[in-house]
């Protein structure tokens, strides 16, 4: 499936937000005073791990959804591919719509996401060393269904659900900066999209894992550029070949993005539990992580970075904290 062109308008923002209201409340926007005293950075959360799903991707499986319906009728059963947050959205939009979902996830991913997901009904499928090869198989399920459709993890359809988070943002605003975890680049689109549609001036900074550095580097390059296999505690950020439509929005709209290491994202996990005693999942912990590492550039500023998401497993944040 070939994204359509990413041209969103206000109004489909707030349609989409009327959407989805029932299912995904607005979800708070917080200036903690110990994380900001720790990071010396007046600094507001926006916390998607407060969604029911614990990650902001709920909001874009449910308007890709509801869309699909008027679309394509006919289409019976979804497919996908994911590290965990993505598949929740389609399991839990499909389930509402009375559809299948089918998602295929690589090996060893993450027990408890696997387990959410079969609870929303998914079927789960396990192919793959990472989530670029789990979704290269997921693309070949459809083939032989005429009833199947496959969901990627960037569509316009998808972005526009998941822009919703960043209209609620940037009315808690005005900030200088907003630091946005990037895994296939749904989110970043988003916020690049609002901020542009209300015409402000707030830098868009974009965060990625040190070992999943892709999106860094199609940044610096202006174009896609792969990278190869690693591993990182940061799964929803694990991805190596970039979207092109996603690279082309963080290319235009970023500032700038921001790469970090494990043991940062690790460092920021413990203390959004320490000061905030929100659970953050690596990906949600990275755009703090980034917030640390530029703290020198953001004295007198206000920003905000993106708890994209709660989702980690209880055994890895046990080891993290």
């Amino acid at each position: 499936m070939v994204s359509p062109p990413l041209t969103l308008s206000l109004a489909e923002i707030d349609a989409a937000a009327a959407l989805i209201r029932d299912a995904v409340p607005p979800t708070p926007a917080y200036r903690w005073p110990l994380l900001c005293e720790r990071l010396g950075v007046e600094l507001v959360l926006k916390h998607e791990n407060h969604t029911p799903l614990g990650a902001f991707k709920v909001r874009g499986g449910l308007t890709f959804v509801d869309a699909l319906r008027r679309r394509a009728p006919h289409v019976t059963r979804l497919v996908s591919a994911t590290r965990g947050n993505h598949g929740q959205s389609i399991a839990f939009a499909a389930g509402r719509a009375g559809l299948r979902a089918t998602i295929v996830v690589p090996d060893g991913n993450s027990p408890e996401k696997n387990a959410a997901m079969r609870a929303l009904g998914a079927e789960l499928v396990v192919h793959g060393r990472d989530f670029d090869e789990a979704k290269a198989y997921a693309a070949t399920l459809v083939t032989s269904d005429p009833r199947a459709e496959f969901v990627p993890s960037f569509h316009r359809d998808l972005v526009l659900g998941v822009a919703t988070y960043a209209r609620e943002l940037f009315a808690a605003g005005p900030f200088d900066a907003v630091y946005v975890p990037i895994g296939l680049g749904t989110g970043i689109s988003g916020v690049i999209a609002v901020r542009d549609l209300l015409g402000l001036s707030t830098e868009v900074v974009g965060v990625v894992a040190e070992r999943f550095p892709a999106y860094a580097r199609s940044f610096a390059a202006g174009e896609v550029v792969e990278t190869g296999p690693a591993e990182t505690i940061a799964d929803g950020a694990a991805v190596r070949v970039p979207d092109p439509a996603a690279v082309a929005i963080v290319c235009s709209g970023a500032a700038r993005v921001v790469a970090v290491p494990e043991e940062a994202i690790r460092e920021a996990m413990r203390w959004i539990f320490t000061d905030t005693h929100n659970v953050a999942e690596g990906a949600g912990a990275a755009a703090v992580a980034a917030v640390a590492a530029e703290s020198g550039r953001l004295r007198g500023k206000r920003i905000a970075a993106v708890l994209s998401g709660g989702n980690v497993d209880a055994a890895v944040f046990a080891g993290v904290l």
